[in-house]
């Protein structure tokens, strides 16, 4: 396999171990342990992980090398304003431009994000890794037509950071969170963009309070034993809100 290629590989599989907690939150980024575990030359991990850096997922601490970027209250308040932003934005361009098609797509990733929810509402076993996938899925179909691939690019970017707070806490916010999400599918057949920036707004800040109200971003707090990979990677039930 050429370098490029290999490169390629790992960068995915590195970036998607920060986002879904498998490399928790200041983490260092040992280049010898790396190689062996994703199968790339130093050469290469360097420039991915300088790549990952410009993504906000990794930072440089100088000599000390690399780390996976730290989870804050401060920053996850950034992020979620971020998102608020361009989802917004996108939700009003592609409700107007939307046909038949797009119409489909949204009423299908709602299909398996409801069913999703409906297990977890049923306390039965669930994957938060296929849950958040379902989740993505739907939030995108909503902003799919917007007709930016700039805008959708952004917003990809800046939901990944948001993700990964979600994906350290775990945490299920219950009939709340599957009931804002009908109202957002109703809102878009009803092509109703104000109605459905508010049930946005609503969302993605009762999904940050709750995040904070959990407390699992202590665990991450400078001086605080980090949290292994394990204990996030094992939370195979997703925590529901009471």
């Amino acid at each position: 396999m050429e370098e490029g290629s290999v490169g390629d590989a790992a960068y995915r599989r590195i970036r998607t171990d920060i986002i879904f907690g498998r490399l928790a939150p200041g983490r260092r980024l040992g280049l010898d342990w790396m190689r062996q575990t994703y199968g790339a030359s130093v050469s290469t991990l360097r420039e991915l992980l300088s790549r990952l850096s410009s993504e906000e997922l990794v930072t440089a601490e100088g000599q000390r090398g690399f780390e996976v970027a730290p989870v804050t209250p401060e920053d996850l308040r950034e992020v979620a304003a971020l998102r608020l932003l361009l989802e917004a934005h996108a939700l009003g361009q592609s409700f107007a431009a939307g046909g038949l098609e797009w119409e489909g797509r949204v009423v299908a990733a709602h299909h398996k994000l409801a069913a999703m929810e409906r297990r977890l509402l049923a306390d039965a076993p669930a994957e938060a890794s296929l849950w958040k996938r379902y989740d993505w899925e739907f939030h995108h179909a909503l902003v799919g037509a917007c007709g930016s691939k700039a805008l959708l690019r952004a917003h990809a970017a800046v939901y990944d950071r948001f993700l990964r707070y979600q994906m350290v806490a775990v945490v299920f916010r219950g009939a709340i969170a599957a009931e804002e999400h009908k109202r957002l599918l109703a809102a878009a057949l009803a092509r109703d963009a104000d109605a459905a920036r508010a049930v946005l707004e609503v969302h993605v800040n009762g999904c940050v309070e709750r995040v904070l109200e959990t407390k699992a971003l202590d665990a991450f707090k400078p001086g605080a034993p980090v949290a292994a990979e394990k204990e996030i990677e094992g939370r195979r039930r997703v925590r529901k809100a009471v």
